[in-house]
C-alpha cells in the first residue's frame, strides 16, 4: 500500500515503538505483581492494564464501593492500580486494625496526592510527613487539649453556640429549610474559638464565604476530574476542577492571613486566647533562641489553620446533617432520642455527663456515624518502609487505602450493617456498648487529630436539636421519599435536601 510504512505503525494506527513499550509496561507490572519485588508475594488483585491499570473496573465516582466487591473476590489485602500507582487496599476491621494499630509506624505516612501536594507544599499537619508533621501534631493536639478538647471548657464554647444557633432555626417557624448552611457555620465557629480565640457571625461575610469553601473544596478533592488528576497530572492539568481548588487556595490564604494579621497586632504573650495565639508565641520564642530549623513558620503556621479549619468545619456539619435527616426518616428512633432525653435531662442544658445516662442517644449518635460514612476511604496512607504484612510484602512508599467503609459495613462485626439500626450499640438490657469496628475517625498514628473534640460537639449539638424540636419532611414529602443517596467527595454528605424544625413544648418536661 504506497505511502504506509509498515515498519512504524500497527494495524490500529499506533506507532510500534509506542506498541513496544505499553506491552514493555504491561510485562512489567505482571512480574512485579507475581514476583513481590523480591521480597515476597504481592497482595492478589485484578489484572492490570498498560497505563490504565484497573481503572476500567473500578467506578471513580464510588470508589470505595468498587473496592468493596473487589474485597469479595480477592480478600482483605488485595492490590489495585490506579493508572501506573500501586494501591494495596486494607477491607474489613481486622485488617485495618492490625495495620494500622498493630504496624503503627510502618503504615503511618501520607501519601500526598499530587492535588494535595500543591494546595499545601507540605507544609500544616494533614498533608505532611515527617519531623515537621510530628511536631506540628503535637503542638496542635496539646494546644486543642489546654483550650478544652474534651474538657468542660469545650462544652461550654459548644452550648454557648447552640444558643445561637437554635434561634435560627426557630426563625423558619416550622417551614422548609436547608439544614447545611446553620450547622456548617455552628460547627465551624467551635474550631474558630479554639482556633482564633473568637466565634463569628452568622452572617459575617468573610466566614460564610470561608466555610462554603471549605465545604466547596472538600467536595471536589473527591470529584472524578480531580481523581484523573491525581493519577495522570501530566495529562489533565488543564481540568477546570484542578484551577478551581488552586485558586480556592489562595483566596483561603488571603483569608486566613489577614486574620493572623488583626491577631498578631492584639496578641498578648501573657493571655494567649486560642491555638493561634500560643502558635505566634512559640514561633517568636524559637526566633529569639535563634533556632534555624524550626517548624514553626509562617507557611506552617496558615497551613494548620487551614488544615483545623477546614476539618473541623466539614466533617461534624456533615455527620448532624445526617443525624438530622435520618432521624427525620425514621420517626420512632427520633421519637425515642426525645423520649430519653426528656426523661432523664428535661428542658435544662444538656451535659457531657449526661451522656452515660442516655444509652439510646449515645447509641443513635453512634449509628448515624457508621451509617453515614462520611470518610469512606480515610485519607491515603503510605508505607514507611517494606512490611510483610499477613504474608504479603508491600514495598516502601507504597500507598495504603484503609477502606473505614468495610470497617463500619463489616458484615462479621454488625448483625445489620446496612441497615440504620441504634441497637448494634446496645445489649439486650439496653445498655451502650462500645463497637471495636467503630472506626469513623480511623486508628492508629494518622487517627483524627480532634477526635474528643467532634465527639463532644456531635453528642451536645444533636441532643439539643432533639431535644428542642422534632424533625419532619417537608409538608407533602414523606418520610420513604428522604433521598439517602450521598453527595460525591472527599467527605459523603447527604444530597440536597430540606427538613422542617418543629418547635416542641417545653413544659412538659419540666421534670
Amino acid at each position: 500500500m504506497e505511502g504506509h510504512d509498515a515498519s512504524t505503525a500497527t494495524p490500529w494506527g499506533v506507532t510500534a515503538p509506542l506498541a513496544c513499550a505499553a506491552a514493555l509496561f504491561f510485562l512489567l507490572l505482571v512480574s512485579r505483581r507475581e514476583g513481590g519485588g523480591g521480597g515476597g508475594k504481592d497482595p492478589p488483585g485484578p489484572r492490570p492494564l498498560p497505563l490504565l491499570g484497573n481503572l476500567l473496573q473500578l467506578d471513580l465516582k464510588w470508589m470505595d464501593r468498587a473496592l468493596s466487591q473487589l474485597s469479595r473476590q480477592y480478600g482483605s489485602v488485595f492490590t489495585v492500580y490506579l493508572g501506573t500507582r500501586k494501591v494495596v487496599v486494607l477491607a474489613g476491621y481486622q485488617a485495618i486494625k492490625e495495620a494500622l494499630v498493630g504496624h503503627a509506624q510502618d503504615f503511618g505516612d501520607r501519601h500526598i496526592t499530587p492535588i494535595f501536594e500543591e494546595m499545601s507544599g507540605g507544609h500544616g499537619i494533614l498533608f505532611a510527613n515527617g519531623d515537621s508533621w510530628k511536631e506540628l501534631r503535637r503542638f496542635a493536639l496539646g494546644t486543642l487539649r489546654d483550650f478544652g478538647m474534651g474538657k468542660r471548657l469545650a462544652q461550654d464554647k459548644i452550648l454557648e453556640e447552640c444558643r445561637y444557633l437554635l434561634p435560627v432555626l426557630e426563625a423558619h417557624q416550622g417551614r422548609p429549610f436547608e439544614t447545611a448552611s446553620a450547622l456548617g457555620r455552628a460547627a465551624s465557629n467551635i474550631i474558630c474559638s479554639i482556633v482564633y480565640g473568637e466565634r463569628f457571625d452568622y452572617a459575617d461575610p468573610r466566614f460564610v464565604t470561608m466555610v462554603k469553601r471549605a465545604n466547596d473544596n472538600i467536595r471536589a478533592a473527591g470529584s472524578v476530574q480531580i481523581q484523573l488528576y491525581n493519577m495522570f497530572p501530566r495529562w489533565f492539568g488543564w481540568l477546570k476542577k484542578r484551577r478551581l481548588v488552586l485558586s480556592s487556595r489562595d483566596q483561603n490564604m488571603e483569608d486566613i492571613q489577614e486574620l493572623l494579621r488583626q491577631r498578631k497586632e492584639n496578641l498578648d504573650p501573657e493571655m494567649c486566647t486560642g491555638l493561634v495565639d500560643c502558635f505566634m508565641v512559640r514561633q517568636q520564642k524559637e526566633q529569639e533562641a535563634g533556632l534555624e530549623q524550626s517548624h514553626f513558620s509562617e507557611d506552617n503556621m496558615k497551613y494548620v489553620v487551614a488544615n483545623l479549619f477546614a476539618a473541623g468545619t466539614d466533617t461534624t456539619s456533615t455527620t448532624l446533617q445526617w443525624g438530622l435527616l435520618l432521624l427525620a426518616k425514621y420517626p420512632q428512633i427520633q421519637e425515642r432520642v426525645h423520649e430519653e432525653l426528656s426523661r432523664v435531662v428535661g428542658s435544662r442544658p444538656v451535659d457531657v455527663d449526661d451522656r452515660k445516662d442516655l444509652p439510646y442517644t449515645n447509641a443513635a449518635i453512634h449509628e448515624v456515624q457508621r451509617f453515614a460514612n462520611i470518610v469512606p476511604m480515610a485519607i491515603l496512607h503510605q508505607t514507611t518502609r517494606d512490611v510483610t504484612f499477613r504474608n504479603y510484602f508491600i514495598q516502601k512508599g507504597t500507598v495504603v487505602i484503609p477502606l473505614l467503609s468495610s470497617a463500619l459495613y463489616d458484615e462479621s462485626q454488625w448483625a445489620a450493617p446496612y441497615t440504620f439500626d441504634p441497637s448494634h450499640f446496645l445489649d439486650e438490657e439496653g445498655n451502650f456498648v462500645k463497637r471495636d469496628a467503630f472506626l469513623p475517625f480511623s486508628a492508629g498514628r494518622r487517627v483524627c487529630l480532634g477526635e474528643g473534640l467532634a465527639r463532644m460537639e456531635v453528642f451536645l449539638f444533636f441532643s439539643t436539636l432533639i431535644q428542642r424540636f422534632l424533625f419532619t419532611p417537608p409538608p407533602g414529602t414523606s418520610e420513604e421519599e428522604l433521598d439517602l443517596k450521598p453527595l460525591v467527595g472527599l467527605t459523603l454528605n447527604p444530597s440536597p435536601h430540606r427538613l422542617c424544625a418543629v418547635a416542641r413544648q417545653q413544659n412538659n418536661a419540666e421534670a
